[in-house]
C-alpha cells in the first residue's frame, strides 16, 4: 500500500449474517461471500443492539474495492486474518449522527482461505456500525471488531425495528444495577407482592412487579416510567424492554438491596427476582462483548 493510506490502528473483523430473499442481482455475490464466511456465527439479537447503541451511524453499503494493508502496518492483526482498506458505496443511512457523502472508506479485518486470500466482498452489500473520523470526512471507522455484517433483506428488517425502539419517545432506559428488592406479604396465605427497584443510567424510573395470588402462578412485569408495571405480561423476546433486562439485571443483586421485613420475605424477594431471570432466558451474544 502506499504511504499515504490513513493509518487507522482498529483491529476489524468481518461476520456474516446469512443471506435470504435477496434480489435476484444481488444473489450470487451475497451468497458466496456468506458461503465463504459461514463458519463464523450469526448476530443475536442482543448482538444487533449492542451494536446499534454504540454506533453513531449505521449505513448499508455496497463494497466497491478492497486494498490489503502489509501486516507490518496492522498492529494487532490475529493469526489468520488480513486488514484492508475498503471503498464503499453507501445505499442507504439507517441512522447517523453525522452526514456521510455517496462514498467513504473504512479498515476492516476479514478472515483469510489456505491461499492467504479474502473473502470475495467485491460488489456485495454490508451492514456497517460505525462512527465519523475526525477531521476525515469520507472515512469511517467501525465500532468494535465485528461492526461489519453481511445485508439481507431480513437482517435489515430487524436492524429497523431495533434502531426505531432505541429512538423512541418512551425507550426503556439502560440498566445499570438494582437498588432494592422488597416483598411484602398480603393479608391471605400465598398472597404478596415484590417490588425490584432498578437503577438507571440516566436516572429515570424503572421497577420489576412480582405479584403472588393464592392458588395461581407469580405473574410479574417491568414498567420503565413512574407507572406501576402492567402485571401478567413480561417483555417479549427480541424487544428492548426484554434486552435491557436479560442482558443487564446482574445475575446476583448486592445482599444489601433486600430490604425485606424478616427472612422469610427476604427469601421470597430473592426467589421471585431469581423467578424473572429464569423466564427472560439468557441474554447470548455471538459476536462477543455485552
Amino acid at each position: 500500500m502506499s504511504a499515504n493510506l490513513p493509518r487507522l490502528a482498529l483491529k476489524l473483523a468481518c461476520v456474516a449474517l446469512a443471506a435470504q430473499a435477496l434480489p435476484a442481482h444481488a444473489q450470487a455475490g451475497q451468497g458466496n461471500a456468506a458461503a465463504q464466511v459461514g463458519a463464523l456465527r450469526e448476530a443475536t439479537f442482543a448482538d444487533l443492539a449492542a451494536l446499534s447503541e454504540s454506533a453513531g451511524i449505521v449505513v448499508r453499503a455496497t463494497i466497491r474495492k478492497m486494498a490489503r494493508v502489509e501486516d507490518e502496518r496492522a498492529p494487532g492483526l490475529t493469526p489468520g486474518m488480513g486488514r484492508f482498506y475498503v471503498n464503499a458505496e453507501t445505499r442507504a443511512l439507517l441512522t447517523g449522527s453525522a452526514p456521510i457523502g455517496q462514498s467513504f472508506a473504512y479498515l476492516v479485518d476479514l478472515p483469510l482461505d489456505a491461499k492467504g486470500k479474502p473473502p470475495a466482498l467485491k460488489k456485495v452489500d454490508v451492514l456497517l456500525f460505525a462512527r465519523p473520523v475526525a477531521g476525515r470526512p469520507g472515512e469511517l471507522q467501525l465500532v468494535t471488531p465485528t461492526a461489519q455484517q453481511l445485508w439481507s433483506e431480513p437482517a435489515e428488517a430487524r436492524l429497523r425495528g431495533i434502531l426505531k425502539a432505541l429512538v423512541a419517545p418512551n425507550a426503556p432506559a439502560r440498566i445499570t444495577g438494582v437498588r432494592e428488592l422488597l416483598y411484602v406479604p398480603g393479608n391471605l396465605a400465598g398472597q404478596g407482592e415484590t417490588q425490584i427497584f432498578l437503577s438507571t443510567h440516566d436516572g429515570s424510573a424503572a421497577s420489576i412487579t412480582v405479584v403472588h395470588q393464592p392458588g395461581a402462578a407469580p405473574a410479574w412485569g417491568v414498567s420503565f416510567s413512574e407507572l406501576i408495571a402492567e402485571v401478567g405480561h413480561p417483555p417479549q423476546p427480541e424487544t428492548l424492554e426484554w434486552y435491557r433486562l436479560a442482558c443487564f439485571l446482574p445475575a446476583n443483586p448486592p445482599a444489601r438491596a433486600n430490604v425485606s421485613e424478616g427472612m422469610d420475605a427476604m427469601r421470597q424477594a430473592a426467589a421471585d427476582y431469581r423467578m424473572v431471570l429464569n423466564q427472560l432466558g439468557p441474554c447470548t451474544h455471538n459476536l462477543g462483548g455485552r
